[in-house]
């Protein structure tokens, strides 16, 4: 009996390729950018399997250019990039990378936390162009964090790590799970405090998205919403670029309506708003949430075992319920 065909539309580690040969014939794409929709419907023709990322948008076009598809693992725990409807009306599987990414998408959260709430990255780009004239007891002030209030919007697996590691710096933790698009759901710790969304922008002094992308959570920070947080606020998103609207923020933060900003996704990428970059006060990282060696090659590998557990008639690890 012939193998089954597994198409990879980006490069993954070799460790993961070789235990996909093990059972398949594997088509991977090797271009430095993501695989050209032409390309991914011509390559899918004859594969019953497909490994994408959030870059490839599978929608029922390319879901009919593989007629043998029976799985999409997407390599991510997002899954916005995938019409489930069109994929379940095709008994195509659809299967995310939840859990593995989680530890490491807290803790550069954190990381976005510090470089903007202590002006890390605005610091060393003054002192890479020469600017820097020395100490001074009021050079470059930013804001402690000891003693205020950490606001996570959608407390699933992710923004319940990110929680957790408020105590150790000495933050307390409100949350609001906006119930319809709430990602994940697990205990709530001692002390936490549940807050609707409004309560939760006006009283808190960093803000931080954690929700997946949905109708009810595109644009969900506009200008409406930010005029709700302290001016002394610093808002921080890893979850999904249009969560919020990046000319709103760019307005709120050259009027100084909140003190700063830390995004890791965009509306458009890899594109960022321009009135983003020429501004000092936001930190702007390319997408790099879960951008460890070993949580990336954890992600493709779970994606391949989602694979090779499907083809092989068995049930898939971590599916999408739509």
């Amino acid at each position: 009996m012939a193998r089954p065909a597994v198409l990879v539309t980006r490069r993954i580690p070799s460790s993961v390729v070789a235990r996909l040969e093990e059972q398949c014939r594997v088509d991977a794409w090797d271009g430095p950018d993501a695989m050209p929709a032409a390309e991914l419907r011509a390559r899918l023709a004859g594969a019953q399997g497909l490994m994408c990322l959030l870059t490839d948008r599978i929608d029922a076009s390319v879901l009919d250019a593989g007629p043998g598809l029976r799985i999409v693992a997407n390599i991510a725990v997002g899954f916005d990039n995938i019409d489930l409807a069109a994929a379940r009306s095709r008994s195509v599987i659809v299967t995310n990378t939840p859990d593995v990414l989680t530890e490491a998408t807290a803790d550069f959260t954190w990381g976005l936390i510090l470089a903007a709430t202590r002006r890390i990255a605005e610091g060393e780009r003054l002192l890479r162009r020469g600017a820097w004239s020395g100490w001074a007891l009021d050079f470059m002030l930013g804001s402690d964090l000891r003693g205020k209030q950490l606001g996570i919007v959608g407390l699933g697996r992710i923004g319940r790590a990110v929680a957790a590691r408020a105590g150790a710096f000495g933050m307390r933790v409100a949350f609001t799970t906006l119930e319809a698009g709430a990602e994940g759901a697990g205990p709530v710790e001692p002390g936490w405090t549940a807050l609707g969304l409004d309560e939760l922008l006006t009283s808190s002094d960093v803000v931080s998205f954690h929700v997946p992308l949905t109708p009810a959570t595109r644009h969900l920070i506009d200008r409406r919403a930010i005029l709700r947080m302290k001016r002394r606020a610093y808002l921080v998103n890893t979850s999904r670029g249009p969560v919020v609207d990046e000319a709103a923020l760019a307005w709120a933060l050259r009027e100084g309506l909140i003190a700063g900003a830390a995004l890791d996704v965009y509306e458009q990428e890899p594109r960022v708003h321009p009135d983003l970059l020429g501004l000092e006060n936001v930190v702007l990282a390319p997408h790099l949430g879960s951008a460890t060696v070993e949580t990336r090659t954890a992600m493709a590998d779970l994606a391949a075992r989602n694979v090779l557990a499907v083809l092989s008639g068995s049930a898939p690890l971590t599916p999408v319920a739509g």
